[in-house]
């Protein structure tokens, strides 16, 4: 085998995502009145923020390597015994998640992921070449997670378990007996357990520990991206107790990027120390847009769906018995009525699924959207 033929067999296999090629940034906003397929609330301004914030006077060095110490500090206070050095700050929740994969997984390495899922948590072990198996959550168990499915996909090789709770697309959580059987499972796999904890605050009620704060052999995953509605500024984070995968971390995010931007860290540490008051507000809104989904749901009999828990989307679908000509469906949906949701095929689910976002669009256009919706069932049953 020539130096060319083994080199191709070392690559990561990369592709673009479903997701990313039919997003609605590339899509083209003009195209979209009502846009339902956005997975955070609506993007704010630096002025919505209402900071008392001069960066005049910052320097636009390399910054710490971990991450803005302040805001590391203010990742921390989230979670029971972690302290700002288990606190490594990325250049968006994705960018963590590469981090971690890379790091644990080679090709052929095994790994335990969620699915349905946020489409990264699953390509990018693809990539990489991972053997993996998939926990599969069902629309008929109302997403919730199986913990004895959980015990018998995880191998004595093992590397990686990858679960999201808040989960995306359908907005399930696990319980605290659940989170903790699952980290249990984990630990005395010796792998390492991943939980993607973007949406965290915004669960619809009493929010989880940190998954971190439970073991050494977790790392939880966040960003500013989803709940702030501040995806620009590109900063996320990984936590872990464990200083030698920390280390590793560190050392990917070094190879990789050096260092964050230290504006945007420097904004984002800002806003998570004010995190309770710039919250409230889009807690509730969240809880009023939701409110009008269960509505909608409610008297849409072509429609069913698990009521999220957490986050800002669900996972309806087209009932089983209503038949219909999905293409159709969306060609009317998005063609005649510019409204947009994002297909069951993005997360490698089937297309009568689709994903709806209610904490993007202001009021006007979710009530809106959904009125489309059934628009366009009506043309296509």
């Amino acid at each position: 085998m020539g130096a060319g033929a083994g080199w191709q067999t070392r690559a990561m296999q990369y592709r673009r995502m479903p997701i990313e090629i039919e997003s609605p940034e590339q899509l083209g906003y003009d195209t979209i009145d009502c846009n339902l397929s956005e997975s955070s609330v609506s993007d704010l301004r630096l002025a919505d923020l209402g900071l008392d914030l001069d960066l005049s006077e910052l320097v636009l060095c390399y910054g710490d390597h971990l991450g803005d110490p302040e805001l590391r500090a203010s990742v921390a206070a989230g979670g029971e015994g972690i302290g700002a050095d288990d606190v490594l700050v990325t250049p968006g929740a994705a960018a963590a998640l590469f981090f971690l994969a890379s790091s644990q997984l080679s090709a052929g390495d095994h790994a335990v992921v969620m699915r349905t899922n946020y489409a990264t948590n699953i390509e990018t072990p693809r990539a990489i070449g991972a053997d993996i198996s998939f926990l599969d959550l069902a629309f008929d168990d109302g997403y919730r997670i199986d913990l004895d499915r959980l015990a018998s996909l995880i191998r004595p090789d093992t590397k990686l378990v990858s679960l999201t709770c808040p989960h995306n697309p359908t907005g399930s959580m696990l319980t605290r007996d659940e989170l903790q059987s699952a980290v249990e499972l984990v630990e005395a796999s010796g792998a390492v357990l991943l939980v993607d904890e973007t949406y965290r605050d915004l669960t619809h009620g009493d929010k989880l520990p940190l998954a971190a704060s439970l073991s050494d052999r977790v790392v939880s995953v966040a960003s500013m991206s989803k709940a702030y509605g501040l995806p620009g500024l590109r900063v996320g984070w990984a936590v872990t107790r464990d200083a030698a995968l920390m280390e590793q971390l560190l050392a990917a995010k070094e190879q990789i990027v050096i260092c964050g931007p230290t504006l945007d860290e420097a904004i984002a540490a800002k806003v998570l120390a004010d995190s309770a008051r710039i919250l409230d507000p889009i807690i509730e809104r969240n809880h009023r847009h939701l409110e009008l989904v269960a509505a909608f749901m409610a008297g849409e009999p072509r429609m069913e769906w698990v009521a999220p828990r957490g986050g800002v989307v669900c996972f309806p679908r087209i009932a089983a018995d209503v038949a219909v000509d999905v293409d159709r469906f969306y060609d009317v949906l998005l063609g005649e009525h510019a409204t947009y949701v994002g297909a069951g095929h993005w997360f490698e689910a089937d297309r009568r699924h689709m994903r709806v976002g209610y904490g993007w669009p202001t009021t006007d256009e979710l009530e809106r959207g959904l009125d489309n919706i059934s628009r366009s069932l009506d043309a296509a049953t």
